[in-house]
């Protein structure tokens, strides 16, 4: 193919590519954005445009069918513990939840909320221990070192045993991993699938999409989901602190909506096929919570995380706490809590003060702390470690602890899993443990904030630029 000719190819698919973004109804100024790039940067425009800004929301993880079917079994098994309407000041986040989600209304659970790893990586191992029929587990990562060979032993002593092993790792946040670790485990009888197998990763355009989800159910009954994933930083921390996050173990009716969870991400990788009836067992109610799995990603019709953010934000009267190892916000939940804040709500919001790794990062959240300090937001900068949590309590009504972050890979470009839970309790609890860990963490002065070096600011405000790409 002679010059000219490379050339006409290259303005071609330039071409089409801008029909295909105008054709989407995209926000102005991003289909604007786009365009500009590969007008004037047509090849590197395009990689970036492949890398970035595809649209997966025509793609699904499954089919709408596939997906009833597995809602179907729940909403028969746990007909009696489903709810059918959530009384104020809730019942819009809930009825939104369920309307664009399916996400079941499910009473009579019992929550564990876990705050270090040793107790997440004890409880789980002592139910991997007792599990008698299967094991469904998925982290976004899963790393071959002290904790993660720790968990992989447990699961070959069960896969010899003759218990369903099933592990799903996101392979594009794992390719550290020496791939001779997830071999050792099929070896043994576990089925491992890879989430979105990423064989070129400077060309994928899947390579920006992670299952951010950790999940696990053992025998349909127990389940546990939050931030934490397995490697050994989550026991050891870090050379400067501690690693500070949050889990949860769930038993009770909403574990039938965590196997579903798992089972949709399974198809996806195109797992196994497994007997329906056993991965759904009857769960009796054994506890006073109200609660809903939520899941949300880039293959959602709605912008789900988000929405749901929003709307509980919104909902506040008296206080809403949020922690979060970045704030990187999109400009609609800046908004709803700058709103929040303005009407007198006591918006506070914790994230670390050193980022874990990488400059970027930290940088760019500190470039939006102005503007929730403009508006009253109150931030924590937690200094004993790194805060790793995703948690949001408001009102000592609702509480929601998952895998999303404030930012945007959160809000839409991964896959995420949240519990939203409705309880005094429970609310009250997280309540508590956000003010045990104020007291590592430092209120940032907006007038000291404001007078910080012009360097600061400026390294801060290119950092913002690639916020979309953190």
């Amino acid at each position: 193919m002679d010059f000219a000719l490379k050339q006409v190819f290259v303005l071609t698919i330039v071409l089409g590519t801008i029909l295909v973004i105008i054709s989407e109804n995209r926000n102005p100024v991003k289909t604007i954005a786009w365009c500009m790039v590969l007008t004037f940067m047509p090849v590197i425009g395009l990689l970036l445009y492949i890398l970035f800004g595809m649209d997966n929301r025509h793609r699904r993880l499954i089919k709408d069918e596939d997906l009833s079917r597995l809602k179907g079994i729940t909403e028969i098994t746990q007909s009696d513990e489903i709810v059918s309407e959530m009384p104020a000041p809730h019942k819009p986040l809930a009825d939104m939840l369920r309307k664009m989600n399916k996400s079941f209304l499910l009473s009579g659970n019992d929550v564990e909320i876990m705050t270090d790893f040793h107790t997440m990586s004890d409880r789980l191992i002592a139910d991997i221990e007792g599990a008698r029929h299967h094991i469904n587990m998925l982290f976004f990562k899963f790393e071959d070192d002290a904790a993660g060979r720790r968990i992989a032993d447990a699961l070959i002593r069960k896969a010899e045993e003759g218990v369903q092993v099933r592990l799903i790792y996101d392979d594009a946040g794992n390719l550290m991993v020496p791939r001779r670790f997830y071999k050792r485990l099929r070896e043994h009888g576990i089925q491992v699938r890879g989430f979105i197998r990423i064989f070129l990763p400077i060309l994928s355009r899947d390579y920006n999409s992670r299952n951010h989800r950790k999940v696990v159910v053992i025998d349909g009954k127990v389940g546990y989901m939050g931030g934490m994933n397995i490697a050994q930083r989550y026991a050891e921390g870090l050379k400067w602190g501690i690693w500070r996050d949050t889990h949860m173990r769930i038993t009770g009716p909403a574990v039938s909506e965590l196997q579903t969870s798992f089972l949709t991400d399974w198809k996806f990788t195109r797992g196994d096929e497994p007997d329906l009836d056993s991965m759904y067992p009857y769960n009796p109610p054994c506890g006073d919570t109200i609660m809903q799995i939520v899941t949300g990603g880039s293959m959602d019709k709605w912008n789900v995380m988000m929405q749901a953010y929003m709307t509980a934000i919104a909902s506040a009267r008296s206080y809403a706490y949020l922690q979060s190892p970045y704030f990187i916000p999109p400009e609609p939940i800046m908004k709803v809590l700058q709103n929040a804040a303005l009407s007198g709500v006591d918006v506070r919001i914790m994230i670390p003060y050193r980022g874990d790794k990488g400059i970027l990062p930290p940088w760019a959240s500190r470039s939006y702390i102005k503007e929730a300090l403009s508006a009253g937001i109150k931030i924590y900068l937690y200094r004993k470690g790194y805060m790793h949590a995703k948690t949001l309590v408001i009102d000592d009504s609702l509480v929601t602890i998952g895998s999303t972050n404030i930012d945007f890979r959160g809000f839409g470009q991964d896959f995420e899993i949240n519990a939203f839970m409705y309880d005094e309790s429970l609310a009250r609890q997280q309540h508590d443990i956000f003010f045990e860990d104020q007291k590592d963490a430092e209120l940032i002065d907006p007038l000291e904030w404001d007078r910080r070096p012009f360097l600061y600011k400026a390294k801060e405000s290119v950092a913002r630029i690639f916020s979309q790409v953190l």
